[in-house]
């Protein structure tokens, strides 16, 4: 801000800032009070500060400093007492706008839950759209149901009961032997100097790919040890096969 701006408002600034807080009667940080005069009166931050340190040095107002800020608020001392019935006046002032403060709350979260109860709903043209695709789903069941209806090879319950029964016992006995070679695998897995995957590796890791079986040469120097593979077992997970639920 140029000097020029910065003199006229300074002289007054004093004046100005007292009279405000005596108005306001509430505490204030420079910023705030720059920020709230500073349109009004064109006054400067530099401005507003130094007349603020200049009145609490005066002793026209008081000053707290909490932590790196600086409060300023007007010396009650200074202000005229309230008699018992401005008082009483007041109070009931505070009383009414409290209640007016809640009806208005109370109002605000009413219609906020009306918007976001109107925001999720659909709208007109959504739900006429809804209700074609819907009709069409009908007619494709209705259309489905009349077919198995009228079929011949209908699936009688007591082959049904058979099947469920047959699926049970396999389900049982794979769920048995899957854990008869988890346990077995374990075991064999707590001596085993390298990793669970090293071990699971498929033997077919052996041959590079596109290539037949390589004939055995005669009188190796060495046998021949892969370098990871070792059992080549398959899991379920491998081929991203579950457990029927059961029926």
């Amino acid at each position: 801000m140029s000097k020029g701006r910065e003199g006229p408002a300074a002289g007054g600034a004093a004046a100005v800032l007292l009279r405000y807080l005596r108005e306001q009667n509430r505490p204030y940080s420079a910023q705030d009070v720059f920020g709230n005069l500073q349109r009004e009166h064109g006054l400067g931050k530099a401005a507003v500060v130094k007349a603020l340190e200049q009145l609490a040095q005066q002793g026209h107002i008081r000053e707290k400093v909490y932590g790196k800020q600086k409060v300023y608020f007007a010396d009650q001392e200074q202000l005229p007492a309230a008699s018992d019935a401005e008082l009483r006046g007041l109070d009931g002032e505070i009383a009414a706008l409290s209640a007016q403060l809640q009806a208005l709350q109370q109002g605000c979260r009413q219609m906020e839950a009306e918007l976001r109860e109107l925001s999720g709903s659909m709208t007109t043209p959504e739900m006429a759209q809804e209700v074609e695709e819907l009709r069409k789903d009908c007619a494709s069941y209705a259309d489905k149901l009349e077919r198995i209806k009228s079929a011949t090879n209908h699936v009688t319950p007591e082959e049904k009961e058979k099947v469920c029964s047959e699926q049970r016992l396999y389900c049982k006995e794979w769920r048995k032997r899957k854990r008869m070679a988890t346990e077995l695998l374990d075991a064999i897995l707590e001596g085993y100097p390298k990793s669970k995957k090293q071990f699971f590796v498929s033997p077919s890791a052996w041959l590079c790919p596109g290539r037949a079986v390589p004939a055995a040469p005669v009188l190796p120097r060495a046998p021949f040890v892969p370098a990871q593979e070792e059992v080549g077992i398959e899991t379920d997970e491998d081929h991203n096969v579950t457990l029927p639920a059961a029926v």
